[in-house]
């Protein structure tokens, strides 16, 4: 379904010939989609108090009362198996494919690697996304294609995906819903009361349109006293009710898991960007959408001319763009924070949602980048669980001595186990995966 071009009877934006700030002449994303990741760490409840390594088989415990169902994956089954997910499969290393995709038993039974360590589930009631940028543009109405909750054994962090799309949208519009959709809250408050950077609104639709949750960044007070209370932040009201029946961990709600934020308020994200023409897109363009920044003219760069010096340089990947030469026409962008993948949209090669690059940004490029925020999140894990042992250690208590021993040997038997499971300098021998996970990896100094 068209994002931007819905019926004015819906009240979304009815014409691709909408006046829109700073496009002139107007560019439109013929394919826009986005997937937010949002790494968070996992809490022990209060009575348990010990390292848990299935978190999952708490969602499973509730039966009917929990949106969340486990995927199952298309191993197993040769009729439902195809070539795309043949060609996710032998993109990456043997040793990534076994934390992937696990290994199957041989013929004296499991006595390898055994099942994958991830567990993903999915939530099927949201079925859209509304997303009101501000007060002068119309509602934009996103399709969601998936929600998904990433558990890793024995490591305490969690990893929500959402997934949406939505086509021929204008370019501005675009670089302001990268901009501001993958918010957990607001930094700050415009004069008028609205969440600084922020979306005016956003709802999560039901099927049928209903909305299922709205959010709240416009609430100041709410956000003010909770960090006064709690000396953390909070978290907007819509992704709250996504991640139920999680409940955030100083929230008075009861949860079956509690989870609270292990980095900061913007959400990694993945971006697939289609143009009829994308050699026609402007430095400034291409700089907005590698960096993430507010949308605006093309002639315009987002930043001083010194600061983006070495831009080409730092943040793209050109093996296959010249602006030049009409058959390179795709182009990777990477800061880190996003991935951001252009090229144009009636070149199989790059819209073929099976096996061209729209069907690799959303398996291949997709993991690779759940590997390296999950590398990220997990490292930051560690940091925080060493920080808390030696915050509680009491030199002249000796059952405090003791308790940190215990500890300390814990973390130190779950970095083995994560450096030798979950580890990875290199993920493929395909030259552009290694590459784009190597450019990954620096902007996120891992």
């Amino acid at each position: 379904m068209n994002g931007y071009n819905q019926s004015a009877q819906t009240g979304e934006i009815g014409s691709a010939n909408a006046s829109v700030s700073h496009a002139s002449p107007l560019v439109l994303v013929r394919h826009f989609r986005q997937i937010l990741l949002w790494p968070l760490r996992v809490i022990p409840s209060q009575a348990e108090r010990t390292h848990f390594s299935k978190y999952w088989e708490v969602l499973e415990a509730l039966g009917e009362r929990c949106p969340w169902r486990e995927v199952v994956d298309e191993f197993g089954d040769p009729a439902s198996f195809q070539e795309r997910h043949y060609q996710e499969f032998v993109t990456f290393m043997p040793y990534v494919q076994r934390f992937l995709y696990g290994e199957g038993a041989g013929r004296e039974g499991q006595t390898g690697y055994g099942k994958s360590p991830i567990r993903v589930f999915r939530r099927r009631d949201i079925a859209q996304m509304r997303v009101v940028l501000d007060e002068q543009t119309p509602p934009l109405l996103f399709q969601i294609a998936h929600v998904d909750l990433y558990f890793f054994y024995d490591i305490d962090v969690i990893i929500p995906a959402v997934e949406f799309f939505a086509n021929d949208l204008p370019l501005t519009l675009a670089e302001d819903v990268l901009f501001k959709v993958g918010r957990a809250y607001p930094a700050f408050w415009e004069a008028d009361g609205r969440g600084g950077e922020c979306p005016r609104r956003v709802e999560w639709l039901s099927a049928t349109g209903e909305t299922l949750a709205a959010s709240d960044y416009e609430d100041r007070h709410r956000y003010l006293s909770f960090v006064c209370r709690h000396r953390s932040p909070n978290v907007a009201t819509h992704w709250e009710y996504l991640l139920r029946p999680l409940a955030f961990y100083h929230s008075d709600r009861e949860g079956a898991i509690r989870y609270r934020q292990i980095e900061y308020h913007r959400m990694p994200l993945l971006a697939y960007l289609s143009f009829s023409d994308p050699q026609s897109l402007t430095r400034g363009d291409f700089a907005r959408l590698a960096l993430i920044t507010k949308a605006g003219p093309s002639e315009t760069l987002p930043y001083s001319e010194k600061q983006l010096a070495d831009f080409e340089q730092h943040y793209c990947n050109d093996k296959f763009w010249d602006p030049d030469n009409p058959a390179l026409t795709s182009r990777y962008l990477c800061c880190g924070h996003a991935f951001v993948v252009i090229g144009k949209a009636h070149e199989r090669f790059f819209a073929d949602p099976e096996t061209g690059l729209l069907g690799q940004f959303r398996h291949q490029y997709f993991l690779i980048n759940l590997i390296a925020h999950f590398h990220k999140a997990t490292l930051l894990l560690f940091s925080e669980w060493l920080v808390e042992a030696i915050s509680q250690l009491d030199i002249r208590d000796t059952d405090s001595v003791r308790a940190f021993k215990r500890e300390i040997r814990r973390i130190m038997e779950t970095f083995l186990r994560f450096t030798q499971r979950y580890w990875f300098h290199e993920v493929s021998n395909q030259a552009q995966v290694r590459d784009l996970f190597q450019l990954l990896t620096g902007h996120l100094n891992t």
